[in-house]
Formats: C-alpha cells, sequence, structure tokens
C-alpha cells in the first residue's frame, strides 16, 4: 500500500474569466455546471469572491503574490512583476513541493534581470517564479495547433482563426469550429496534466496549477455546447436604457465604450460591441454559457483522473479564475472598469482533511488575495506577515474567524504607456489613470485619480449600478465616509514588507500573523 504523503496534493485550477454567478451550485436559473457542483458539495464556495485587479495579469499578479495592486504594481498587461516579491510558487517550493504549470500565468519579467534583446522581454505570458512549466499555452496557442494537426485536423488558419465557425457566414453565430469537444484547448490541457498525473510517484505529495483559458474569448463552442443553451433564456441584463445614457453618466464609460470592438471577442466581426442588438448580447451570452459547460465537461475529467489514481483524498482542490466577464452588462464585453460583473469570479476550495456539511456555503466577502495565504496556512507554512491577503482556512475547517472584513476592494488601471491613449483622451499622466473600489453590503463607491468624478451606488435601491448618487445631497455623509474607509484601507495596506521588520540590539525582530 502506497504511503500517505505528509502533506496533501495541490490542485489550482485557474478558468479564465468564469463569471462568479455562472454555476449552477451558485443558483444560476441557466448554466449546468455539474463537476463544479460536485466539487462544491465536498469543499466550501465563497459566494462573494472579488479579483483584485483586471484584466489578465494584474488579476493574477493578486491571486499569486497575496498583495494588491497597489502593492504588486502590475498595472496592465506587460506591466513587470517585481522580481522582489514572492508568491505561492516560490513559497510552495520552500516547503518542498515543485509546482508545475499547464498553461499560463501571464506574469511579464522583471527586464532588470535580463539583457535588453532578451526575447522574454517581447512579450507579459511570462511563467511566474517558482513554476516548472510542462506545458506552456501562450495567447498564439501554437502547442495546441500541432497538437491539432498530428490528429488530422485543419490548424494552419492559426489563432484566432482557428476559432472561427466553419459554417454560417461572417456574422455572428453559434455555429462550431472546425475542432471537437474532445479537441479544445481545455481539453487538451486537461490531457497533458492528466499524462503528467500517471507520472508521478504515489508517496510523493504534487502540486500543479492548471490554468485553463476558457471561457474567455474568442467566444466559440463546439457540439454540443454551441447549442446547449437557448439565447432567449437567462436572466435580464444589468444596465441602463441604452448605451448613450451609460455614456452618459460618467466620463470614464463614455470612454470605455467607445473602446470596445466587436473582432476582440468574435474573430472578424466589424464595428463597436456597443452598438450590438439584445439579440446579438443574448447570442454571445448563450455560446459563453455553452463555454463554461466545456469547461466544467472537462473538469470532470480532471476529477476523474485523481480518482483514478488514488489521489482524490489527498488532494486540496482549489477552483476560481482571475477577473470576470461583463456578458453584455452595461452593453460590455470583456472585464476591467469598476463593475462586479468584471471582478465577482467562482471560488471553491476543497481540502478532504476537513469534512464540512455538503453544500457549505460562505457569503462573506473574499477576494483573490487570500488563495496564497490560504494555501500556505493549508500545507502548514508560515504565512508572511506582510501578506494583504487573508487566509480563508477558517471557514474551510468549519471555524469562526475571530474579524473579518465587510466589504470588498478592487482596482483597475486604465494607463497606456504604449499608445497613452486613456493619458490623451482625459488629459492626465499614466500614474493617475486608475480606479479603486469599496464595495459593502449596501454601497459601492469609486474613486478615481486623475480628478476624474467619483461614483456612490446605493445597492439596496439600485442593484444594477445605474444611478451615480455621488452628487445627491442626502448621500454626501455616506460618500464622505466610503472616502474615508478606502483611504484608511490603503494606509493600512502600503508596503508593509519591511515596515514590520526591525532592527534591534538583540538581532531583527518582525511582527507575526
Amino acid at each position: 500500500m502506497a504511503r500517505k504523503p505528509n502533506r496533501p496534493n495541490v490542485l489550482l485550477i485557474t478558468c479564465d474569466q468564469w463569471r462568479g454567478d455562472c454555476l449552477s451550485a451558485a443558483g444560476h436559473p441557466t448554466v449546468e455546471t455539474p463537476n463544479a457542483d460536485a466539487l462544491a458539495r465536498e469543499g466550501v464556495m465563497f459566494a462573494r469572491h472579488f479579483a483584485g485587479a483586471a484584466p489578465c495579469s494584474p488579476a493574477r499578479a493578486c491571486l499569486y503574490t497575496g498583495l494588491y495592486q497597489m502593492n504588486n504594481r502590475v498595472c496592465r498587461n506587460g506591466t513587470p512583476l517585481d522580481a522582489r516579491h514572492d508568491n505561492l510558487a516560490l513559497a510552495a517550493r520552500r516547503l518542498g513541493y515543485e509546482p508545475t504549470l499547464f498553461g499560463y500565468t501571464d506574469v511579464a519579467p522583471d527586464p532588470r534581470l535580463h539583457a535588453p534583446g532578451d526575447p522574454l522581454l517581447r512579450s507579459y505570458e511570462g511563467v511566474l517564479p517558482g513554476l516548472s512549466a510542462r506545458q506552456l499555452l501562450p495567447e498564439h496557442q501554437k502547442p495546441w495547433l500541432s497538437w491539432l494537426a498530428a490528429r488530422g485536423v485543419e490548424s494552419s488558419a492559426g489563432y484566432p482563426d482557428i476559432h472561427r465557425p466553419v459554417a454560417g457566414g461572417p456574422g455572428l453565430t453559434n455555429a462550431s469550429p472546425v475542432y471537437s469537444r474532445d479537441e479544445t484547448p481545455t481539453a487538451f490541457m486537461a490531457g497533458e496534466f492528466i499524462r503528467w498525473l500517471g507520472e508521478q510517484e504515489k508517496d510523493a505529495p504534487w502540486f500543479a496549477h492548471v490554468s485553463f483559458i476558457s471561457p474567455h474569448p474568442p467566444f466559440i463552442a463546439p457540439e454540443p455546447f454551441n447549442e446547449m443553451y437557448d439565447p432567449a433564456e437567462g436572466p435580464e441584463f444589468r444596465r441602463g436604457r441604452d448605451w448613450k445614457s451609460e455614456a452618459r453618466s460618467h466620463p470614464f464609460l463614455d470612454y470605455e465604450l467607445g473602446q470596445q470592438k466587436r473582432s476582440k471577442f468574435i474573430p472578424g466581426a466589424k464595428g463597436k460591441v456597443r452598438d450590438w442588438g439584445d439579440d446579438a448580447f443574448r447570442a454571445i451570452r448563450a455560446i459563453y454559457y455553452g463555454m463554461v459547460s466545456e469547461v466544467d465537461a472537462q473538469l470532470g475529467r480532471v476529477w476523474q483522473a485523481v480518482r483514478e489514481r488514488g489521489a482524490w483524498d489527498d488532494t486540496v482542490v482549489i477552483l476560481t479564475s482571475d477577473h470576470a466577464e461583463m456578458l453584455g452588462d452595461h452593453f460590455m464585453l470583456g472585464k476591467g472598469g469598476f463593475f462586479d460583473q468584471s471582478y465577482h469570479i467562482p471560488l471553491i476550495v476543497r481540502d478532504p482533511r476537513y469534512r464540512r456539511e455538503a453544500g457549505t456555503v460562505v457569503d462573506r466577502f473574499t477576494e483573490a488575495v487570500d488563495i496564497m495565504p490560504t494555501l500556505l496556512e493549508l500545507l502548514d507554512g508560515p504565512v508572511p506577515a506582510h501578506l494583504d491577503g487573508r487566509s480563508l482556512k477558517p471557514f474551510v475547517a468549519g471555524e469562526k474567524p475571530l474579524a473579518w472584513r465587510d466589504a470588498a476592494h478592487w482596482e483597475f488601471d486604465f494607463r497606456s504607456i504604449s499608445t497613452g491613449d486613456a493619458e490623451r483622451r482625459f488629459g492626465i499622466g499614466p500614474q493617475v489613470c486608475n480606479l479603486a473600489v469599496i464595495r459593502s453590503e449596501r454601497f459601492k463607491y469609486v474613486h478615481f485619480g486623475g480628478g476624474l468624478p467619483p461614483l456612490l451606488y446605493d445597492l439596496s435601491a439600485d442593484p444594477n449600478e445605474i444611478r451615480n448618487v455621488a452628487g445627491e445631497p442626502e448621500y454626501l455623509a455616506v460618500r464622505l465616509e466610503y472616502a474615508e474607509r478606502l483611504l484608511s484601507w490603503r494606509a493600512e495596506h502600503l508596503d508593509q514588507s519591511l515596515a514590520l521588520v526591525e532592527l534591534t540590539e538583540n538581532g531583527v525582530l518582525r511582527h507575526g500573523r
């Protein structure tokens, strides 16, 4: 009989751009996710979990480092991650694991550690330090494309054209691509993980980070997922009367709605996202739902493989996303800005050592920065005191934390060092092209840099975030309160990496958690 590992195996799965409400376990009226639901029944689902930033690189920097954007300073895709920062992969190595990557991490390397001509400095799709890359899948998707070709699938079109439908004309359609349900990027990556899993010694704990690209656009799904959902089904969109009214509500929304191009989401599509009608948004949403179900089917493959390996009862599983997807709300697609739909993401944590009541749901505010301290505490490792996140282990173990946050926080930086678009539009420097959000049960306050006006939403009366009450006299006290709370939050979380250390006559003293 194989010896039980001293520490558990770790399976950290991210599914790019998965909305937190798009799970049947979360009560979605349309989407079916039986395998994610099965994991939730064995673990704990965190119903109010939020990303720390967007898009991919900033969001993942928060997840991987346990630091808010104001400390990790990854502002955009392409902003390097400062090499001085610790991360969950490096921490896992210190505990004796070899963290292994399947997919991508979108971590741009620190250019100060590389020669100017190093090819690594031509892409933001670097690998998180500490991870051993078993199978990369960068944006060009060449490893997957060559795998398709070896299977006899015509893949010479390359990325993104491989994701065009093979029939249905140039417009928006739910027609399937050239690849089948068993040949998606998700299926490819799941297969690579399963193959690697079979190579592991059964008495040695392993650590795998599987980073799936779906349901990230381009929006397309193979049969049967492309027709699984009726576009007429699904909740009402959260938005104003029309995109023009949304644009008039704030200068940033006017800018953002003008930036979004259809071709970013549907290869070959012309025009701007905001000009799509209701039928088009519903059609896209149905495809997205199908992509979620396709990912869920591959999760089922992964669960089964871990079970067949005899490792299920020794494996901590964390299922989450980097950020979410607007999906037609506020006449937008993609991620960014300040709306909940871009930041509310799934989180399910399953630790077999803690048997909870089936279907345990935590309704407290949790954040992406909580993943690193949670994982370290579950692995009995030291949790650095300077991390911004807090361990979720008490919730996982069925305990009550002594105190917990009553609001979620996130940040979005809309600078563009390469093009300067936002800087020219607003007449401000890149250092102030940013916003910060505090979102409680009732109120949501958005503070902008560069003198742009703030936003305040009374979520009890306006859950769709349509009416900005920041300038209304009866809400001025609330606006002041939340501005002060946001300032206090930032003051509390200023970089503490050395501020919690003091040199004394007795040597180095460190403040612990």
